[in-house]
């Protein structure tokens, strides 16, 4: 896709949208790891309703050691893999107060180095909690990023690596979200709606259901 056809898809999602947000509730940097560390696999509704009795009991990995695992899956378990997901948690919270004096690091190094943390997760992190102009590639952003023809890959590294190349440094900081919502809401996987999307005289797709 050419440059002026990518900058004006991002100026439309941007008036549609000019504060896009993650719609994982948190009011912290270590609340966005607990919630993104919770999302795999689940809905952000189901991860809210969780972290909404979670985080008033235990919003520090301190507090969420001294809660303990056990205590911790009662509040997770409507959550899928919330056994995996418990264990991961209390792991990164002891490497978070042994090793980083309980505040979550803010280089992507640090990040995949905690446990159950990887790249997409860390790329979240980075980008909602300290601003920085990273595009967290999810099963939405892949799909509408192939889709439309803004950065077609065969792998979620690969789609990461030409967004990044593409997108105009006004709207990589924004990128994420608007791209994720775009695919939830509008570019659903099994029937795009074309015929309410606001791109979709500049988007590639051969197949639009107009």
């Amino acid at each position: 896709m050419n440059a002026v056809r990518c900058r004006k898809i991002f100026l439309r999602l941007q008036e549609a949208n000019p504060h896009p947000a993650t719609e994982l509730e948190y009011r912290t940097p270590f609340e966005l790891l607990v919630a993104v560390l919770l999302s795999a696999q689940a809905t952000d509704v189901s991860v809210n309703a969780a972290t909404r009795q979670l985080f008033p009991v235990a919003n520090t990995p301190q507090a969420m050691l001294e809660l303990g695992e056990e205590k911790l899956r009662e509040y997770i378990q409507r959550i899928g893999l919330y056994k995996t997901k418990g264990k991961h948690l209390m792991q990164t919270c002891r490497q978070l107060v042994e090793q980083h004096g309980g505040v979550v690091p803010q280089t992507r190094e640090a990040l995949e180095a905690l446990p159950g943390v990887g790249h997409k997760t860390a790329s979240v992190i980075l980008n909602a909690a300290f601003g920085q102009p990273t595009i967290a590639v999810d099963t939405h952003v892949f799909r509408v990023a192939n889709r439309t023809g803004l950065a077609p890959g065969k792998n979620v590294l690969e789609v990461e690596k030409k967004l990044l190349e593409t997108v105009p440094g006004e709207f990589k900081h924004n990128a994420h979200h608007w791209l994720i919502l775009h695919g939830r809401y509008i570019c659903q996987a099994r029937k795009p709606r074309c015929g309410i999307c606001s791109i979709n005289d500049l988007c590639e797709y051969e197949d639009k259901v107009l």
